[in-house]
């Protein structure tokens, strides 16, 4: 397979997230313009983030008047997960430079992670060039629509119908994505802490629930992983 064969491939894998990230982007834009932000801040909030989930997070709280500082920590919480998936995704890109692997980085959100692990699971031995031309592909249906949704959402916001509820494509878009990847332990076990745990601390004020449920999965998951990679030895 030639790295153009691998691009469309992923491409192709993708677009089912189109449905997704288009929805999510204009819900950014719609909560971002409803919060003060001008279309040129809200896209810039999206360009430097590229988070939606932590995004939206942030947005929310500081419509509530929540403490700059939490909002920060919170959005800072829920991205924390993408530090295991760089520890995760990083030995596919192993030799490549560092341009390749920055543009890499920045574009590695939930979605692009999902597609790309998944595909390098099932074909470990494809060469380097082909897992950069997969990546890319993911990237040019996940990532790149991000940013006219976002803008978009925040033209039209006031034009949408109150009635018109974009809310489902945050829950919608981890289930999709991360379901079909539950097949570990410590992946079952770190999403059965997390949610448990988010419920118990719904209390908590601005959100802080979800830093806790945040943190104590991604302890749980760590530990379940060292404890059998101990027994394997």
């Amino acid at each position: 397979m030639t790295p153009m064969s691998s691009y469309w491939r992923g491409i192709a894998l993708s677009l089912p997230f189109a449905l997704i990230v288009i929805p999510f982007g204009l819900l950014f834009g719609v909560l971002a313009t409803e919060a003060g932000l001008t279309v040129g801040a809200a896209l810039g909030f999206s360009a430097a983030v590229i988070a939606g989930a932590a995004q939206l997070t942030a947005l929310q709280l500081l419509m509530h008047d929540a403490p700059a500082f939490v909002a920060v920590m919170s959005a800072l919480a829920i991205n924390l997960r993408m530090a295991m998936y760089s520890l995760s995704i990083a030995p596919h890109l192993k030799g490549t430079n560092v341009w390749q692997r920055a543009i890499a980085a920045y574009f590695l959100v939930d979605a692009t992670y999902a597609v790309a692990h998944s595909e390098y699971e099932k074909s470990p031995d494809m060469p380097r060039r082909n897992k950069l031309a997969f990546y890319a592909g993911s990237v040019t249906i996940v990532c790149l629509p991000w940013y006219p949704a976002t803008v978009v959402g925040a033209l039209i916001g006031d034009a949408l119908p109150v009635s018109l509820d974009l809310g489902f494509a945050m829950p919608l878009a981890f289930i999709s994505m991360f379901a079909p990847l539950l097949r570990s332990l410590p992946h079952i076990s770190a999403a059965f802490v997390a949610v448990v745990l988010a419920l118990g601390f719904a209390w908590l004020p601005l959100n802080l629930g979800l830093m806790v449920a945040g943190l104590g999965g991604m302890i749980t998951g760590a530990v379940v992983e060292t404890k059998l990679e101990r027994a394997r030895a």
